[in-house]
């Protein structure tokens, strides 16, 4: 299981990933809620509780397992789960550096 994930784990060879959207360190906390940090320094909390246990979670309520939200990992600067579930990274930095916090 990953808990923590950080930019060793997104690496291309040759790719060089510099958006300030990009994140570069992940970690699954309790309560289905994300500790998430971009290249550009900004850091904040994704929480997505209401979003995962919802009616209409789609594709995220796989993510209900807590097992498998702890599966949280980066890659190409993107907040990942395994069977190609992600967040964009764009929209939650905006959110995160206009609010500290990204609520979905």
């Amino acid at each position: 299981m990953r808990g923590h994930a950080t930019t060793e784990n997104d690496s291309t060879a040759g790719v060089v990933l510099s958006a300030p959207w990009r994140v570069t360190a992940v970690e699954a906390l309790p309560d289905y809620r994300l500790k998430v940090h971009f290249m550009d320094g900004t850091a904040g909390t994704v929480l997505m509780a209401r979003l995962i246990l919802g009616d209409e979670a789609g594709v995220f309520a796989a993510l209900r397992d807590p097992a498998i939200f702890k599966q949280a990992f980066i890659e190409f600067g993107a907040v990942t789960w395994p069977g190609e579930i992600d967040l964009a990274p764009d929209a939650m930095h905006q959110e995160i550096k206009k609010n500290g916090e990204w609520v979905l």
